[in-house]
């Protein structure tokens, strides 16, 4: 392919960020993450905080009240101010998702990029999981709560995506058949981005 762009979904706890960044490195490609709030913060003149707390949480506005997807980012409607901060900031993070991907390789994790890019023959799409156990173990470790707030948190926050991708797109957050590969990811960070790069190579 002319260029790959791997778009990375996953479960709160599933390591999903990790396996981005890790094959990031493997590849040599960018990665794009939170990056792309603050390039779309900056872009429609918000605050980094203001942008930070709408990130990936929806608020009904004038795309549910109409239609959802992609084709409503038009370069003009992003200067719209009178929608919503969460329209406004996933209309600019689609354009920002379509440029870069018409330019060059790289890692989007989350906010509906393998939506945005599901008509892009060049993005492969990817979803991680992994199970309760595991997830709340990490959640532990990194949040540094105890096992109860670990399993709320994880509930909340895969609530949280699901409602996003689901309001934002015509697909359903975790449904296998919008992924090329789901990965468990129990087979650790860095075979997870190797198998990956495998199934890349073997397109």
């Amino acid at each position: 392919m002319e260029r790959t762009i791997i778009t990375i979904s996953r479960q709160y706890g599933s390591g999903g960020r990790d396996v981005g960044m890790a094959l990031s490195k493997l590849l040599n490609i960018p990665y794009y993450d939170k990056e792309l709030l603050y390039m779309a913060a900056e872009k429609s003149n918000l605050h980094p905080d203001i942008a930070k707390d709408a990130d990936e949480n929806v608020k009904k506005g004038f795309l549910g009240m109409f239609s959802t997807g992609p084709y409503m980012a038009e370069p003009g409607a992003s200067k719209g101010s009178e929608l919503p901060i969460n329209d406004r900031l996933y209309i600019m993070q689609s354009n920002l998702i379509k440029e870069l991907a018409a330019k060059e390789s790289c890692v989007i994790v989350g906010r509906c990029a393998d939506y945005i890019l599901e008509d892009n023959p060049n993005a492969v799409n990817v979803f991680i999981h992994a199970c309760e156990e595991q997830r709340i173990k990490k959640i532990q470790r990194e949040e540094n709560v105890g096992e109860k707030e670990a399993r709320k948190l994880m509930i909340k926050v895969d609530k949280r995506r699901a409602t996003y991708y689901n309001y934002y797109s015509s697909h359903k957050w975790g449904l296998a058949d919008n992924y090329h590969l789901s990965i468990d990811s129990k087979i650790g960070v860095d075979n997870c981005a190797n198998l990956i790069a495998l199934y890349i190579n073997m397109l």
